[in-house]
């Protein structure tokens, strides 16, 4: 029976596990357009990203963004961290 329960237990994380959206163009524009303007002057911006159980929010300032590797380097919390940019479903002011 122990083999039952970690099946059971398996298929209930598996079914709270989310598929990260689809962002249409106007969403990705609006998110190039808050990440560009915090990078140029500095301004504290929220991210949204994507977690395969639940989003989660950070407010900081985009560093940098390097396209070539697909990340930006966000200032918060008094440290910094690199996230994916595939990772950002949402970003406001």
């Amino acid at each position: 029976m122990p083999e039952h329960k970690i099946r059971i237990l398996d298929d209930a994380l598996n079914e709270e596990t989310r598929k990260k959206p689809e962002l249409d163009p106007q969403a990705l524009t609006e998110i190039s357009e808050v990440l560009a303007q915090s990078l140029e002057d500095c301004s504290p911006i929220t991210l949204k990203l994507f977690g395969e159980y639940e989003d989660r929010s950070i407010h900081g300032i985009v560093m940098r963004v390097d396209r070539l590797l697909g990340q930006i380097k966000f200032r918060h919390d008094d440290d910094w961290e690199w996230i994916k940019i595939e990772d950002v479903v949402g970003a406001n002011t």
